[in-house]
């Protein structure tokens, strides 16, 4: 591919976004644009068109949107679902009218049903009903799939849809109240080594199963979304590797530092036992992630303290 191609990546400050620039910059690609949320509302079709009329991308990444945690969809269905198909069919609908050769659109694992068998195939996608917690932020994301694959059919462009396993990394969400699982174990026993390595308290047993990527792993697949056209609509994107809840907060632990104890209080809920990623598409194509847990957590754990002061509300 050439690397002066003008490529758009919607949400470039986040996690996802600001990983796949950082890899398309280090593999030599010069011609990156990017907008934040206060320069550009995703969400208005009349500021999207004047965008894309004025700069006119040739490839769009669409690493934007608004998500969050149990609480905050269970408060808002409305905004999860509204405002992610707003963003999301500005960008598709857009990019198709303005001639956009190649769309990546990322979603998440949530989009398969609560109850399907693991590991989780792409041929389970509405095969059944799904977790109810977080049902409208996966209607967008199935919406945004099958707008892209109806595209595919229709007008044989090469706009595919990447699903990324829980993902991890440098510029993570750290805040205890709405951050994941990994980022807020990070903090938790780093606080905990701090305060003379008091006990940490974790939520349930411990044994539910969860499977994680380092978010650098997927920019390159994304990359690899880029530079190939996958012949099918929809793939997984993971490690294909899972672990206990206890296993990550032992590793966590250790990385840390931390030498007090690990508190398991049983009365609050385990989740669903298992969540894994059935990824063999993904490798029989070439791609296979590089970083594993130990190396990627240790990468977070150093950006957590060389960013400790910019992290919002860190009480030390």
């Amino acid at each position: 591919m050439n690397k002066k191609v003008k490529i758009y990546i919607a949400g470039h400050r986040g996690m996802v976004g600001s990983a796949i620039w950082r890899v398309l910059e280090s593999k030599g690609y010069t011609n990156i644009i990017g907008r934040t949320s206060k320069e550009l509302d995703l969400r208005s079709q009349l500021e999207v068109l004047d965008f894309f009329n004025q700069e006119k991308p040739e490839i769009v990444i669409d690493a934007a949107a608004k998500v969050g945690g149990i609480l905050a969809n269970n408060d808002f269905p409305y905004q999860f679902i509204m405002h992610n198909m707003q963003i999301q069919n500005n960008l598709i609908d857009i990019s198709l009218k303005s001639n956009v050769s190649k769309f990546v659109f990322l979603g998440s694992s949530c989009i398969y049903p609560k109850f399907a068998k693991q590991p989780l195939k792409e041929e389970y996608l509405l095969t059944d009903s799904l977790e109810p917690t977080n049902e409208w932020y996966a209607l967008a994301k199935i919406t945004g799939v099958k707008v892209c694959q109806a595209i595919r059919k229709q007008f044989h462009k090469d706009y595919v849809s990447l699903m990324p396993t829980n993902l991890y990394g440098t510029h993570d969400n750290f805040d205890l109240k709405t951050s994941h699982v990994l980022p807020a174990m990070i903090r938790k026993f780093h606080e905990a080594k701090v305060n003379n390595h008091s006990d940490v308290v974790l939520w349930g047993t411990g044994t539910p199963l969860r499977e994680f990527l380092f978010v650098d792993d997927l920019a390159e697949a994304v990359v690899y979304a880029l530079e190939n056209q996958l012949p099918e609509y929809l793939y997984n994107v993971g490690s294909g590797r899972d672990v206990t809840i206890k296993e990550l907060a032992e590793t966590i632990q250790n990385i840390v530092a931390h030498k007090g104890n690990i508190i398991w209080d049983s009365t609050k809920p385990d989740g669903t036992p298992r969540k894994l990623m059935d990824v063999s598409k993904m490798h029989q194509l070439g791609w296979k992630h590089k970083v594993e847990l130990k190396d990627g957590i240790r990468k977070t754990y150093n950006w957590f303290l060389n960013n400790i002061e910019d992290i919002k509300e860190v009480k030390l």
